[in-house]
């Protein structure tokens, strides 16, 4: 009887915008998945071969540059499927090559998903299944991953230790966001721990009680 937990992860903050981005692999198969791959792909190809890990698809939360610039070209190396984002990200991912001059993501590309995702998918990572949450507000089509067993998410730029994701950007809309976290992320339980698109995770029960946009006193005001 093996003691490994199902799922193992690494973090691998990528571009000069030190962007989350996970290796999740399923440790009976030893096959995984990139979550976010938004560059240093030699990198994150190390790290995948350090681990043993077969990396068997790439995962994208939402459409901005430092979440999936160079998703394509990495998919292309590795010969494997795009999952994700919901398809109201599309007009962000058509834009990569230019959002990419600007920030200097060199060589993002353009893509389009293998599947699309929406609210209730599933998807799956060799013998891992993890649920789709459809969470809009920073973009219309971002998207969390969630793996019950292991009490884990992967929430790219919803949520962050202190903060929430900004809702300035092209149909980003701070009301939805709010409703996001508190009526997708919320339910999934205060000792569930999160991935954020930047800086270090945190949990659920921390945020609701200390965050400053969304801790549960603030939004009782």
């Amino acid at each position: 009887m093996s003691d490994k937990p199902p799922l193992q992860a690494v973090i691998v903050p990528v571009t000069a915008l030190q962007q989350n981005c996970c290796l999740i692999w399923c440790t009976k198969t030893m096959r995984g998945a990139f979550t976010d791959p938004g560059g240093d792909l030699d990198r994150l190809m190390a790290v995948a071969k350090q681990h043993g890990v077969t990396v068997e698809k790439l995962l994208v939360t939402h459409g901005h540059i430092d979440h999936c610039g160079m998703t394509g070209v990495l998919a292309e190396r590795l010969g494997v499927p795009i999952e994700g984002p919901h398809p109201d990200d599309k007009f962000w991912i058509d834009m990569a090559p230019e959002v990419g001059a600007q920030y200097g993501v060199d060589g993002a590309t353009a893509f389009t998903p293998d599947r699309w995702l929406h609210h209730g998918d599933q998807v799956r990572v060799g013998e891992l299944v993890l649920d789709v949450l459809h969470c809009p507000g920073h973009t219309p089509g971002h998207i969390v991953f969630h793996h019950a067993p292991s009490k884990l998410a992967i929430v790219g730029d919803v949520l962050f230790q202190g903060s929430i994701g900004r809702t300035d950007f092209p149909r980003g809309n701070h009301g939805d966001l709010i409703r996001s976290i508190t009526t997708h992320l919320w339910p999934l339980g205060g000792d569930t721990a999160f991935v954020p698109g930047h800086g270090p995770m945190s949990n659920f029960a921390n945020e609701r009680r200390s965050n400053a946009f969304v801790a549960d006193a603030v939004l009782a005001q």
